[in-house]
């Protein structure tokens, strides 16, 4: 795997090729993932929509460099306004279309709201820290604890015991409780994609609705009934399908509802 050095360190990443005319997919990961761990998603959606894919593993994930400090409640901002802007200049890759997942998600709307996309792609995002989400990081803690989580992380990171202890230590703590970035996301007005199962362990449809409140731009959103935290893996069919019609309509004439739902 390919590693590129920023201010903060190595980072591995990927790049599928496809339409070097068309804005390029940019995907963002969870909280505990890496490269790897969005198995053939990525593939399957450069595929689907012609374009140009990069996939990395954030500083501390994957094969990429240790992160250079504690995560804190402003971690999510820096990715998005210092981490993720050096990344896509060093590597020419211009008004993207993000596609982020859980945090990936967040860090992808923040983004938006400060920098030049095309569009954005939220599957499952985190917008302030529901109870339910904080309930979800504790089971996952007693899951790490009895061992079959660690075992599968130590599978996809070099240090998985940090990138657990640090997710987990930031989503559960005090500092943390507070956290909302609702206020944050008016300067988002490319178009956005919202995606959310109704069976998410880690979230509710009101982060959704939180989006739609904050953003500044057209939003759509999928709700997919069965569906858990990862809607790209559990239902990929409907995922790729869902974003290939949201980018061939992302813009859309003038006078058109800003507010659409699409069904599976």
């Amino acid at each position: 795997m390919p590693t590129i050095e920023i201010s903060r360190g190595p980072v591995e990443y990927t790049v599928l090729e496809g339409d070097s005319e068309a804005a390029p997919l940019v995907l963002l990961h969870e909280g505990l993932g890496c490269i790897a761990m969005w198995r053939r998603f990525p593939a399957r959606l450069a595929a689907a929509t012609g374009r140009r894919a990069l996939v990395f593993s954030r500083h501390g994930h994957g094969g990429s460099g240790p992160a250079p400090q504690e995560r804190t409640p402003r971690s999510l901002h820096e990715e998005a306004h210092e981490v993720l802007p050096e990344l896509l200049d060093r590597l020419g890759f211009r008004r993207p279309v993000l596609v982020g997942h859980s945090e990936g998600a967040s860090i992808a709307l923040l983004h938006a709201a400060g920098h030049p996309v095309e569009a954005v792609v939220a599957l499952a995002p985190h917008l302030f820290a529901e109870p339910r989400t904080l309930h979800g990081v504790a089971a996952a803690r007693e899951a790490h604890a009895s061992g079959p989580l660690a075992k599968e992380l130590a599978f996809y990171h070099q240090d998985p015991l940090t990138v657990f202890r640090r997710w987990s230590g930031l989503w559960l703590s005090e500092a943390f409780r507070d956290w909302d970035i609702e206020g944050d996301l008016a300067g988002a007005t490319a178009p956005v994609l919202l995606v959310q199962g109704d069976s998410d362990p880690y979230g509710t449809f009101a982060h959704l609705d939180a989006a739609e409140r904050a953003l500044g731009g057209p939003v759509q959103r999928l709700e997919l009934a069965g569906c858990g935290h990862a809607p790209h893996l559990e239902r990929p069919d409907d995922v790729v399908d869902a974003v290939q019609t949201f980018l061939s309509t992302a813009s859309a004439p003038a006078g058109q509802p800003s507010r659409q739902e699409i069904r599976p």
